[in-house]
């Protein structure tokens, strides 16, 4: 496990799979947190066994729909951090699980497809930090000080920054466009890489 993580393309996969996964989970939080539906109607006369319905449930219960939401925004921004990522990962697990099952419950289409993805990733940011988090499960943890590219500054900054954008977008933006808050993300996420591997590169050099 050690090989794989001391290379450069399994580093950069797991930073920026913690981006995604976080990010999509503060884009979904704030809805909640804001007490607003998913959809713009209400799912109150739709069959009580259909996914709408349940939403609608969820929804009018006012807290319980605002707890979800702020518990996304928190395991969400913890996995955009970077350097606290491993409690963002343990706080995410139970969320997308119960995500994925609720999906599994009710006819979502292809939707079970994406959330299982998002599941199994998830169990990937685990696995990718077992060695300290084995922990948990009373065993001994392995410390590992070894300096590599995932610990550099630089994708805490940049994850602080797709933080900023995406709650602030959410917050004060209505009518949202997924299109453009992709795009900004994605570009972001490009230069942020750029600067990270000139940065791997130099750090390289002077060993």
């Amino acid at each position: 496990m050690k090989r794989i993580k001391d290379k450069i393309l399994p580093q950069i996969f797991i930073i920026y799979l913690r981006y995604l996964i976080g990010g999509a989970f503060v884009f979904a939080s704030l809805i909640k947190i804001k007490g607003i539906r998913f959809t713009s109607e209400s799912g109150e006369l739709n069959p009580i066994n259909s996914a709408w319905h349940f939403f609608e449930t969820m929804y009018q219960s006012g807290l319980y729909w605002k707890f979800i939401g702020l518990a996304q925004l928190i395991s969400g921004f913890f996995l955009m951090t970077q350097k606290f990522s491993k409690f963002g990962a343990l706080i995410n697990f139970p969320i997308i699980l119960n995500i994925f099952i609720i999906t599994m419950s009710y006819y979502f289409a292809y939707t079970p497809v994406i959330t299982g993805l998002m599941l199994l990733a998830n169990i990937l940011l685990i696995i990718w930090e077992w060695h300290e988090l084995k922990i948990i499960f009373n065993l001994i943890p392995n410390i590992d000080k070894t300096y590599r590219m995932e610990k550099d500054v630089i994708w805490q900054l940049l994850g602080l920054v797709l933080f900023i954008f995406t709650f602030t977008y959410r917050v004060i933006v209505t009518q949202y466009k997924l299109v453009f808050w992709l795009t900004i993300c994605i570009l972001a996420g490009f230069i942020g890489l750029l600067f990270g591997l000139y940065r791997e590169k130099k750090r390289v050099r002077k060993i």
